[in-house]
């Protein structure tokens, strides 16, 4: 066995009639590997049973702090000698340090007290605090007041010049009138001239009040600018301290991959993105497992990750479910890692409707309406074009207009409405937006729910470092809302009734499995619960005013599951 090696854990159980698997993992979709498994409920013991660090998972009932749940990952691997073992990694930090005794080391330790990362965030974080206090001083709030009140006097003070001065004027004014036709023209002009020299002192004035206010106002402005220059240039150190800190990290992260090539974080993310890398690159369990693994001459055999504790809320993790590598972080950095080794096929790039058909369960000049099965593209993706679209449109070719009016997710199944011409489709989706179509999906759900009915509401956004994933956010989400009625019990497991109030990705998938909606994963549901046969949602009721006779159709097409 591989003892020398820090990390390398064997199995505890006998595995030598598991077959290793011929390819490794794709990592971003998989049904992780009996090795995988196996090695992950040791891990799971280990994390039940451990005295080595205190962590608050939220597992225990009335633990105190917060909490904070982990994905860990698990990575087979093999020696020279064919001896198998694993490797275990935490996903960032945990229990507050990088250093464990039952789980490998980061790529690179931004905790050690000794290096650069610590001490420069100690050099900003104290600029955070100059900047706190600079922002606090109460004289800033007195200046800007004074600077107001200082801009209405001013405006007073002129407004109140400008009024005596125009009185002035008309008073000048009338003098003239009265006095042209009685003095003479030698007297008049002497007139004349006093009058001018009184208006020239009116705008001197003027003048010089202006210029008083400008000077009352420039002293008090003075003396704030200095203040928030002063703010403003730590802002500016500290936005250079950051971005040198940063560019500092980045250059700490260079991974290998199964040829042996090395690449930094920066390079890899250029390549693939076009992009600089996300806080985080490189911190999580799978960049570390494989780097690890390849510093050590072991071979990667498979692979897997699983969330321990409780659910964060905004995401949906579940206690000892298994989940693919997120795609912001790892993708870029997976992609060179995994070069050299024989992996899987990324399911993304194979067409799952190949041999299955759609079901048209009515037709006429304006609209078809469909039942389409699981695992089915309602419109063409990125990398597969076989759709509803593109069938449909291959079938009639003689269809005008756009045709999806709405969408189903790949894997949900049921009926969907296509128009054949553009006001068949404006009208249908103008009933969509003003919500007057009545749909109802079933959904066979994993687990018990004791609630009989009513209304979830969780604003949803996508998760912009694990796309197409969702995420509850009540600062940036749409609004999502969902009513629901339970069908029945049916061997532990829940059917219910779905009847969405609004139509957001992935909507009924996040509110079944969110801890703050139903805590219960659809059955199926590979993103935000556990794989099974297909997804167990289906769109299987709608009613909706046709078209053009305006009358109310109502189409329902039994659950498949």
């Amino acid at each position: 066995m591989a003892f020398n090696i820090p990390f390398f854990h064997s199995f505890q159980h006998d595995i030598s009639t598991i077959e290793k698997p011929s390819k490794f993992t794709f990592p971003f979709c998989y049904e992780p590997h009996p090795l995988s498994i196996l090695a992950s409920e040791q891990v799971q013991q280990y994390l039940a049973t451990q005295k080595d660090f205190e962590h608050n998972f939220g597992l225990q009932d009335g633990q105190e702090g917060l909490v904070i749940g982990k994905m860990f990952g698990v990575l087979v691997v093999e020696d020279h000698n064919g001896n198998l073992g694993y490797l275990a990694a935490c996903s960032g930090k945990l229990a507050g340090t990088n250093q464990h005794k039952y789980f490998i080391p980061p790529i690179f330790d931004m905790l050690d007290p000794d290096g650069f990362f610590l001490q420069e965030e100690a050099t900003i974080n104290a600029l955070n605090r100059e900047i706190e206090n600079l922002e606090s001083n109460p004289r800033i709030e007195e200046l800007k007041e004074l600077a107001k009140e200082c801009i209405a006097q001013n405006e007073q003070d002129l407004a109140a010049a400008r009024t005596l001065h125009k009185k002035n004027k008309a008073e000048r004014k009338a003098i003239r009138a009265a006095q042209k036709e009685i003095l003479s023209e030698v007297d008049y002009q002497e007139l004349e001239q006093d009058l001018i020299k009184q208006s020239y002192r009116d705008q001197h004035e003027y003048d010089v009040l202006k210029v008083s206010c400008k000077q009352r106002l420039a002293l008090i402005e003075e003396e704030l600018n200095a203040l928030l220059k002063e703010i403003d240039d730590k802002k500016e150190l500290r936005k250079t301290k950051s971005s040198n800190l940063q560019n500092q990290l980045f250059d700490q992260y260079h991974f290998l991959n199964a040829n042996g090539e090395k690449r930094a974080v920066l390079d890899i993310f250029e390549e693939a993105i076009k992009m600089l890398p996300p806080a985080g690159a490189g911190e999580c369990a799978a960049p570390k497992l494989l780097q690890y693994a390849y510093l050590n001459d072991l071979k990667p055999i498979c692979m897997a990750e699983f969330w321990w504790g409780a659910s964060p809320s905004s995401e949906v993790r579940k206690h000892q479910y298994f989940y693919p590598s997120c795609r912001g972080k790892c993708e870029p950095i997976l992609g060179h890692m995994l070069q050299g080794l024989e992996v899987d096929d990324n399911p993304m790039l194979e067409n799952p409707a190949e041999n299955l058909d759609i079901e048209v369960i009515y037709e006429d000049y304006a609209i078809i309406v469909v039942n389409k099965p699981a695992e089915f593209l309602s419109v063409p993706g990125i990398k597969v074009q076989d759709s509803v679209q593109t069938r449909i449109l291959a079938r009639n070719p003689e269809i005008t207009g756009p045709v999806i009016i709405h969408r189903l997710d790949m894997s949900t199944s049921g009926i969907l409405v296509i128009a054949k011409n553009k006001d068949a489709h404006q009208f249908i989706q103008d009933q969509f937006i003003r919500h007057t179509i009545q749909k109802r999906y079933t959904a066979l759900l994993d687990g018990v729910i004791a609630q009989q009915e009513g209304i979830i509401d969780l604003p949803l956004r996508v998760d912009l470092e694990d796309r197409p994933r969702q995420v509850v956010c009540y600062e940036y989400g749409k609004p999502a809302r969902t009513q629901f009625k339970v069908v029945a019990i049916e061997n532990n497991k829940t059917r219910i009734h779905y009847f969405p109030l609004t139509g957001r990705t992935h909507q009924l998938r996040v509110h079944s499995a969110h801890v703050k909606g139903l805590n219960t994963p659809i059955v199926g549901d590979d993103l935000y619960g556990k794989r099974a046969d297909r997804l167990h949602l289906h769109a299987g009721f709608i009613q909706f005013v046709h078209p053009t006779t305006k009358q109310e159709l109502t189409f329902e097409v039994a659950d498949p599951f």
